[in-house]
């Protein structure tokens, strides 16, 4: 197990390597120049190339890339073009809104969609799972933005529930926090909810054709058992695989939901980098959500020991 893990962080090397290649090279050929977004509409050529100059934007392709992954090794993510800021100190101050929104949205749509999958498969072809399913397929087919504003005009405007939008730190107290996050949280969950509903009901359904359930019926082994200690637990691994893979819908769809409600955190730092062309910024922040991908998927990989004994590295 020890060996296992090891290999896979080890692995995690190379891995990173090839997104900040891929990061810097795609930000290299993109559109766009950066000195002449600082120089503005009036600059002349000689002011905007003197400012390419003094960003090193005139430097050749791999000097350029030599000296920012040299950076990138030392902990350095570079200094920010427009505000002259570290861009490690940009992520710590914009990191607790979308760490928080994330966290809430993941805890409340495993919460969901698990026990939906479940009825599902348990209730299969009646009125209940048909029923999710549609939930199912509503979900994706909503876009995230769509069901923010949504949410926001009934439980905002018309009903004044919860805030329309912005963000409060945790400090200030947790349920002012957990107010401005419900409802970001919801819309960011919908398609979250639905992938795992879907995965769930389907690898319950398999598993409740298997000998031991059976087995578990003869010996008298109540409805409930059955259903959460037995089938769920050998269904766990691709559920858990699911959970893993859609983090990647919430670093997506957290983009989308901040700037929607206003929320300062890291989404709306990249939309806002990426409108400015503020390249460090940009490469700092994929860097940093490649990073929290790859370390979840290697999370995922060490559960499937603790759910599934057969599974040795």
């Amino acid at each position: 197990m020890f060996a296992y893990a090891l290999r896979r962080v080890v692995a995690t090397i190379p891995v990173m390597a090839i997104v900040a290649l891929f990061v810097f090279s795609l930000l290299y050929i993109s559109p766009g120049d950066p000195a002449a977004v600082i120089a503005g509409d009036q600059a002349t050529p000689a002011d905007v190339e003197r400012i390419r100059q003094s960003l090193g934007l005139d430097r050749p392709y791999l000097v350029r890339f030599g000296d920012w992954a040299w950076h990138i090794i030392q902990g350095d993510l570079g200094v920010s073009i427009f505000t002259n800021l570290p861009v490690s100190t940009m992520i710590a101050q914009r990191i607790e809104p979308t760490l928080s929104l994330m966290v809430i949205t993941l805890i409340l749509a495993v919460s969901i969609a698990v026990p939906m999958g479940v009825v599902a498969a348990w209730k299969q072809g009646t009125w209940i799972d048909r029923a999710v399913m549609g939930f199912a397929v509503l979900g994706f087919s909503v876009p995230v933005f769509v069901v923010g504003y949504l949410l926001a005009y009934i439980f905002a405007l018309e009903l004044d529930w919860l805030p329309v939008q912005g963000y409060t730190p945790f400090a200030r107290g947790v349920w002012p926090w957990f107010q401005n996050l419900i409802l970001p949280a919801i819309a960011l969950g919908g398609v979250y909810i639905a992938l795992i509903a879907r995965i769930t009901r389907a690898t319950m359904l398999e598993v409740l054709q298997q000998d031991y359930i059976r087995t578990a019926r003869a010996k008298g082994v109540g409805q409930k058992g059955i259903l959460f200690l037995h089938a769920l637990k050998n269904a766990a691994v691709p559920i858990v695989t699911v959970v893993g893979i859609g983090v990647a819908l919430l670093i997506g769809g957290a983009v989308v939901t901040e700037s929607v409600f206003a929320i300062p955190g890291l989404g709306r730092l990249t939309v806002d980098a990426i409108l400015r062309r503020d390249y460090p910024v940009i490469q700092g922040v994929i860097l940093l959500f490649s990073f929290v991908y790859v370390l979840v998927n290697l999370l995922i990989d060490l559960l499937y020991t603790l759910f599934d004994p057969r599974i040795r590295y």
